[in-house]
């Protein structure tokens, strides 16, 4: 049976479903992180059976972004969604990849250095509480599964908010809450019993696994998260719900 999930107390935050003191989640997630980045791609593959790139491409379909604009990709890990954003901004425009964590931001810089993906692409290792970039800097700011691992997540849509210009759009590609009952049983037998193994059998690695498959059923609702995104100054917020409600497309604007 699924953990009994309740809010945090004073001074503490989730990790799974831990809860460890709050400036103790970013060094763990960190050192998740760590652990899997050199299976990173694969175990992604794995996991989803590939729906993880369909979700993606949905994705970067919404972004609206022409030749010469410049779009800032948050927890970019292994580059999939940069190179993207590369592709639609044009040798004109700039994607920035920002990762809080050097070995996945190295990854990602040497996956699209061998994909020919140099001329247009800056990296930065940045925290997504506190984006060191100026105000109205991007016309779009993507992050895909990474919302989740953040500490303070209402710092970081502030921040996200911030750094978009007038008009700008946010997208968060993330896991969310299943809409059909018999699905979210599956789904949590699943989560909890395949998702550990593979990360054992292949990564060599379970618990890594088993938090992010915990992280998942911490992290907030369709609903919830539109809140979220509205309190942090976002505008015309809704979302997409892909594969029954295992991901949503979160999207919201700044005006």
């Amino acid at each position: 049976m699924e953990p009994k999930i309740s809010q945090s107390p004073p001074g503490s935050t989730d990790f799974g479903f831990q809860q460890v003191p709050w400036r103790e989640k970013a060094r763990r997630v960190r050192a998740v992180f760590d652990s899997v980045a050199n299976r990173y791609d694969l175990m992604n593959d794995l996991m989803s059976g590939g729906a993880h790139r369909l979700w993606k491409h949905f994705m970067l379909s919404l972004t609206g972004l022409r030749p010469g604009d410049r779009a800032l990709d948050i927890a970019g890990g292994t580059g999939d969604v940069a190179a993207g954003l590369a592709r639609q901004v044009g040798p004109s425009g700039l994607v920035v990849l920002a990762d809080i964590n050097a070995s996945m931001l190295g990854l990602g810089r040497d996956r699209l250095t061998d994909r020919a993906v140099v001329s247009n692409v800056e990296y930065a290792q940045a925290d997504a509480e506190r984006l060191p970039f100026a105000d109205a800097s991007f016309d779009c700011v993507t992050i895909a599964f990474g919302l989740r691992n953040v500490t303070d997540k209402p710092a970081a849509l502030a921040s996200m908010q911030r750094v978009l210009k007038p008009g700008g759009q946010l997208l968060i590609l993330e896991f969310s809450q299943p809409v059909l009952p018999a699905l979210a049983r599956l789904y949590d037998l699943y989560s909890f019993n395949v998702l550990p193994w593979l990360g054992r059998a292949v990564a060599g690695d379970a618990g890594s696994y088993q938090y992010l498959a915990e992280s998942i059923r911490r992290h907030p609702g369709q609903q919830e998260l539109l809140e979220l995104m509205t309190a942090a100054g976002l505008s015309s917020c809704r979302y997409h719900n892909l594969s029954g409600g295992i991901v949503a497309v979160h999207r919201g604007y700044r005006y």
